[in-house]
């Protein structure tokens, strides 16, 4: 027991010894680490420092560097600022110094000016003396030739007044009156020498268009093609083209007439395209006919393009523009609009350089002249006025607008520019060969039977065809009966007996086409 007790007591001690030992030996080894810790420490602060001394010492050479070139750009621009201020300041002393000789230039002609005022003060004086003694011998002599005379010196005066008065009278008169001759007889042959000139210059062959266009073919075989089954393809052409379509003996050879020139080329390229095609039926006509319709549209705006081009003219409107392409399509008593407009132009523009005026604006004028005679519309003014309103809606100089409204005196000339556009319109038109009156009385008059029947009600189109002598009336088959259509065609009748005069007679015939249409979906 006592031998236990030892034993653990023993042990305790060993364990507090072992405890205090190790404590001790810990603590050592954490004073051992804190020493570690503390050099490390100092090792990066003294680092540190030293890096910062170099980044110090870095950014000191770099201030000191851009310091020292700063310092020399410095130098540099005041040494050239020191520079230009010396030269200026040299001008400045050259100046002065030119300016200084100048003065004493000065001074030196003043002197002498001073002398010579001084001699001419002299030789006035003297002068003075000897008019006034010139005075006084010329007032002795009046007085002498007075009593000579009997007349004062003012009544000697008023008659020799008087007398070459009625001498200069006399020969301005006559003067007066050969400047006026001559000016006559110069005038008008200048006038003469003028028009003759401007004829000349501007000469261009006229061509008579006629009422009948020409189609070739290659071969008598299209013929029936064109004809087709019972003649259908050439009434469907017909009643879409509004013009008359022959088809005779003549070799390779169709003839399209009708009036209106526009339907014409409208058919003849229709056909040329149907040719070309070789598919012939009335649906494929139709087609083919609203299509060139629209080319025709295209083509007129094209025609108007290059008129204004070959002109020189400048800024017309576009509208404008495609009522000049449709002169191409009109004729003015059997001449074609478009080829007398230019003929009128290119006359106007000659005149205006021969007077010394704009040729420019003469020939925008006389192009623009007769440009109310294509207005669709076709309203009961005369073409110059309604000519002359369509160029001041589309902004065209005041001039131009008084050329074209007075070029047949229908409102007052105010410019010098309108009797020129009347003169050269007289010109164009007054060729021999030029105009048929007939043609365009001809015309008016089947425009007129066509827009009477256009007037009923129910009427879709209307083509007058033979040279007038027969109207082919086409009705809307869902608004117009089969009896309506036999009424109208008696009403057409007695409505043309009643409201015009014609030669012989005229057929109408009316159409009523039933068409039924449905569609597969």
């Amino acid at each position: 027991m006592a031998d236990l007790i030892y034993v653990i007591i023993t042990g305790v001690i060993a364990l507090a010894a072992g405890i205090i030992v190790g404590r001790s030996m810990v603590a050592k080894a954490n004073k051992e680490k804190d020493k570690d810790r503390e050099e490390k420490a100092r090792l990066i602060i003294k680092e540190a420092e030293i890096t910062a001394e170099n980044i110090k010492k870095d950014k000191i050479l770099e201030a000191k560097e851009k310091f020292l070139k700063l310092k020399a750009e410095f130098e540099e621009e005041a040494s050239r600022k020191k520079n230009l201020i010396i030269t200026n300041e040299n001008k400045i002393k050259q100046r002065e110094q030119q300016l200084s000789k100048e003065l004493e230039k000065i001074s030196r002609k003043e002197s002498e000016v001073d002398e010579l005022k001084e001699k001419y003060n002299l030789q006035l004086e003297n002068v003075n003396n000897k008019k006034a003694e010139l005075d006084k011998f010329n007032a002795q002599k009046v007085s002498i030739l007075e009593k000579i005379a009997n007349l004062s010196a003012d009544e000697a005066r008023e008659q020799l007044m008087e007398t070459l008065k009625d001498e200069a009278q006399s020969k301005a008169s006559s003067f007066i009156k050969d400047i006026i001759e001559e000016a006559k007889l110069t005038a008008t042959k200048e006038a003469k020498k003028i028009v003759v000139d401007s004829i000349q210059r501007t000469a261009t062959e006229h061509a008579i268009e006629n009422c009948v266009s020409i189609f070739n073919i290659e071969s008598d075989d299209i013929k029936g093609k064109i004809i087709g089954r019972e003649g259908r393809n050439i009434r469907a052409l017909e009643a879409a083209t509004g013009v008359e379509i022959i088809v005779d003996d003549t070799p390779e050879a169709i003839i399209i007439s009708g009036f209106d020139p526009v339907r014409r080329e409208i058919a003849r390229l229709s056909l040329h395209r149907l040719v070309v095609d070789g598919r012939i039926h009335p649906a494929r006509i139709e087609e083919i006919v609203s299509k060139t319709k629209k080319n025709i549209d295209e083509e007129i705006v094209e025609i108007g393009e290059r008129t204004v081009i070959d002109l020189g003219i400048h800024g017309l409107h576009p509208e404008l523009i495609r009522m000049v392409g449709r002169m191409r399509f009109r004729s003015s008593y059997g001449q074609n609009l478009l080829q007398h407009s230019r003929e009128v132009a290119n006359l106007c523009a000659t005149m205006a350089s021969e007077l010394g005026m704009n040729p420019k604006q003469a020939k925008r004028a006389g192009l623009l002249h007769d440009i109310g005679k294509v207005w669709p519309e076709e309203p009961e003014k005369p073409h110059a006025i309604l000519g002359m309103e369509l160029a001041q809606k589309y902004k065209e100089h005041p001039i131009i607008c008084n050329a074209i409204g007075a070029h047949h005196d229908e409102i007052e000339m105010t410019t010098m520019l309108s009797p020129i556009v009347q003169a050269c319109d007289a010109i164009s038109g007054a060729r021999p060969g030029a105009r048929r009156e007939v043609m365009e009385s001809y015309i008016k008059r089947l425009k007129e039977l066509e827009a009477l029947a256009v007037g009923f009600e129910g009427v879709h189109k209307c083509y007058a065809i033979q040279a007038g002598r027969e109207l082919r009336v086409m009705v809307d088959a869902d608004n117009v009966t089969d009896e309506r259509a036999s009424q109208l065609s008696f009403d057409i009748s007695q409505k043309i007996e009643k409201d015009m005069q014609y030669p012989g007679q005229i057929k109408v015939t009316v159409i009523r086409e039933m068409r039924s249409v449905s569609y597969a979906k």
